[in-house]
Formats: structure tokens, sequence, C-alpha cells
């Protein structure tokens, strides 16, 4: 998250996407020892069956901790998303919905207050949490990213 009036906090975030349940932690800093952190909590709390996260390409999620941590825990697998693909992160379509209803508009006086918020939102999401689903066909998908990709490769002068 970004800083609101002085307020900053990163917030760390596990989307299960079979039912739209969140795990969040707020971390002043954002170091591989936080991810490492929050990984363990994530751990923890889906204990069953194999654990597949997807993560973008921050380098605090491949620090030799983080791997060494990896390589002690062959349940969970990391999938990383494509460089400046966002979109395919369903975490990220998560975190817009507090920024837009809240974040955005609001002013906290100190990261506490920040950190309160952020709880507090997740906590009320995850009483009626609700998974995303995606609306459109892969073949639509497809063809309008084919689409796009034809349209800004032209060359206009």
């Amino acid at each position: 998250m970004d800083r609101f009036l002085g307020a900053r906090s990163d917030l760390y975030a596990a989307l299960e996407i079979a039912t739209g349940k969140v795990v969040g932690r707020c971390k002043d800093s954002h170091t591989g020892q936080d991810f490492l952190s929050f990984l363990r909590t994530v751990e923890r709390t889906f204990r069953r069956g194999e654990l597949h996260v997807i993560l973008d390409n921050s380098s605090t999620h491949e620090t030799p901790d983080v791997q060494r941590w990896l390589g002690e825990h062959p349940r969970v697998d990391f999938h990383f998303t494509p460089t400046s693909a966002s979109w395919l992160n369903q975490v990220e379509g998560f975190f817009s919905i507090p920024t837009r209803r809240s974040l955005k508009r609001a002013g906290f006086a100190s990261t506490a207050a920040l950190r309160r918020h952020l709880e507090d939102f997740l906590a009320s999401w995850n009483e009626d949490p609700t998974p995303f689903v995606w609306t459109k066909s892969s073949r639509t998908i497809v063809r309008d990213h084919r689409r796009m990709l034809a349209r800004i490769s032209r060359a206009e002068h």
C-alpha cells in the first residue's frame, strides 16, 4: 500500500481463490524477512495439501532465506507472474477493493491508524468472503489481448 498522509504500511495478503478468504498482515517494511514471516503464517493457515503461491517478481521473494525455507517445505510451490502482468494475479483485484472503497479518500494520522483500518477491513471481508470469478472466457481474453497487441504494435507516424 502507498503512503497516506504520512502513514505507511506494507500489506501482505494471500487470497484463497476457492472461497475468497484473505489472510493478511501489515508490516513496517518490505524485506525478505517480512515476506518469510508472512509465508510462515500462510503455511500454518493452510495446513493440508499442496500450497500454490502466485507471486509478482519482487526481489523479497527470492532471498536466500526464502529459498532455503521453500526447499524445506516441498508442499509449497511458487509461481511467478510475468513482469507487468499483474492482471493474472487475483489478489490484485482484492487490493483494489479497499483502495476504491476507503483508502483513496482517507487520511490516517499514524501508521497504527492505517494498520487498524486495514486489519478491520480484512476482518470484515472474511466474515463473508467472496471468491473472484472470471467473467470472460479464456477465448475472449486471448482474442482481446491479441487485438490490443496488434493495435499497439503498429508503427504510426
